[in-house]
């Protein structure tokens, strides 16, 4: 096995059967990694440090015999096919997408060659990124969490909590595939639970305001948020507004119920139902 098949593996799985410090420093190779974000603050999230401190252990040290090329689109998705052609003219041994579906198809769509590893595509086969879980094909692996099933789960949850309810709202970022696929999901529940639902786009973090504003006029009971890299980046601003409306809200990710502020919590699938600790 070369060793550049040996960084990708610990690259993708995060841990290898035999330590590989001898490898990471023969002839004082420098090994370049190329990582693309779509949002800002992937490259100190808790996952990269974890991610960093892993290869640390394995002998591949940030500085030293290990280079980051990092950039992030800032949540602009239009910029993803430039940056993506700039890392791969850097020349990178190893590709690492960011969260989402659209970076990891962003990179696969400049390169042929260099090793690909996604970090967290909701159906990668569904999405077109790769064949098959078992070969996905091509210069491009990863993981994946399977969740976007689990969006209907949260509409029936979220009904169980709000028994009333006949119309739910669905925060959605349309451009990211998984979105897409868990709109489906969540649709085919709304209709044999007779809900209606009030889909509510979101492309830009500066128009969470006024989906909050059309989610209330509908009259929705309840809504339920779709993660990806854009409404993940926004968390604070969604939680801040749902709890102003005194909305009960169901998230896909942990994080966003935990900073959920001066509100008591249910964390249970990442349910925040509302009430004022003041009262």
């Amino acid at each position: 096995m070369n060793k550049r098949r040996k960084l990708l593996i610990a690259l993708g799985a995060g841990a290898l059967a035999a330590p590989f410090g001898s490898f990471a420093q023969q002839q004082g190779k420098v090994w370049r990694v190329g990582y693309l974000a779509l949002s800002s603050g992937e490259e100190v999230a808790p996952t990269m440090v974890a991610f960093k401190e892993r290869l640390r252990e394995l002998g591949y040290i940030d500085g030293k015999n290990l280079l980051f090329e990092y950039r992030s689109a800032e949540d602009r998705q239009e910029r993803l096919a430039e940056l993506a052609t700039e890392l791969t003219r850097a020349r990178p041994d190893v590709l690492i997408a960011g969260s989402g579906t659209l970076v990891p198809m962003a990179l696969k769509k400049v390169t042929t060659t260099i090793p690909i590893v996604f970090t967290s595509v909701g159906d990668p086969v569904g999405a077109g990124v790769v064949a098959s879980l078992a070969r996905p094909g091509g210069n491009i692996t990863g993981l994946s969490s399977l969740a976007a099933g689990i969006a209907s789960k949260r509409l029936q949850l979220l009904q169980g909590f709000v028994p009333k309810s006949r119309s739910v709202a669905v925060l959605m970022n349309p451009a990211t595939p998984f979105a897409m696929l868990a709109l489906t999901e969540i649709r085919a529940a709304a209709e044999m639970l007779r809900i209606r639902l009030e889909i509510l786009e979101l492309k830009t973090g500066d128009q969470v305001a006024n989906r909050f504003e059309a989610a209330i006029k509908a009259g929705a009971a309840g809504m339920i948020v779709v993660e990806d890299p854009l409404t993940y980046t926004i968390r604070q601003q969604v939680i801040d507004l749902a709890a102003r409306y005194k909305l009960p809200t169901i998230y896909g990710r942990r994080e966003t119920v935990e900073a959920g502020g001066e509100w008591h919590l249910l964390k249970l699938f990442g349910v925040t139902m509302f009430a004022d600790v003041r009262a």
